[in-house]
């Protein structure tokens, strides 16, 4: 079955966009490189799969839409932590689709076309799939179903994300996957690693 990929994106305004790589580059070119990482994921989602851009603020539809092209789906976030908002995107995937829903951001280079259909393969014989990022969150949640407490009574930006999420899949029942953990960028040698794996991110 054909998936579907859900970026949970902000909108590349200074001062809202990579803070923690700011301070060592500045606004405007942590800006720069958060377009760099956005487009290079988008570029990587395998064809057939459908992108949803859950974007935030709510006011940026039309800035999203003329950076990011008119091929995807575009839908604002909720309000709320980032729990209540990936709730959100998720029951309004799977109350008109039952598609796959595979989450990501916009920061993990390492998320190649390779890795995503690895992803999709996975799901076809377990219920969800999970890449955990080396700094203790994710990088990539994959679900075939919704699930009520995935989200919920997560302690966000913190080191304990991936370990929270794998205690909620197990009291859902859900059985999942996992494949190796990746490198989000997040800060200026996190980035100088992703640029040494991949030229072609841009000076």
């Amino acid at each position: 079955m054909i998936s579907a990929a859900a970026l949970m994106l902000k909108a590349p305004r200074e001062g809202h966009v990579k803070t923690r790589l700011a301070l060592a580059v500045g606004e405007e070119t942590a800006v720069r490189i958060y377009r760099q990482l956005v487009e290079w994921q988008i570029a990587r989602i395998p064809q057939d799969w459908g992108t949803q851009i859950h974007f935030t603020p709510a006011d940026a539809a039309g800035e999203m839409r003329g950076w990011l092209g008119s091929t995807h789906s575009y839908c604002r976030q909720a309000e709320g932590d980032l729990g209540a908002r990936l709730g959100f995107a998720m029951h309004s995937h799977f109350a008109v689709s039952p598609a796959p829903l595979i989450f990501l951001g916009g920061d993990c280079p390492y998320l190649s076309t390779s890795v995503l259909g690895e992803v999709a393969a996975l799901l076809n014989g377990a219920e969800a799939v999970l890449i955990p990022a080396l700094d203790g969150g994710y990088c990539l949640l994959a679900l075939r179903r919704p699930t009520e407490r995935i989200f919920t009574g997560i302690a966000w930006s913190t080191e304990t994300v991936a370990d929270e999420t794998r205690r909620r899949l197990r009291e859902e029942g859900i059985a999942w996957k996992e494949l190796p953990a990746l490198e989000d960028v997040d800060d200026e040698a996190s980035w100088a690693r992703a640029k040494l794996a991949f030229p072609g991110l841009g000076p």
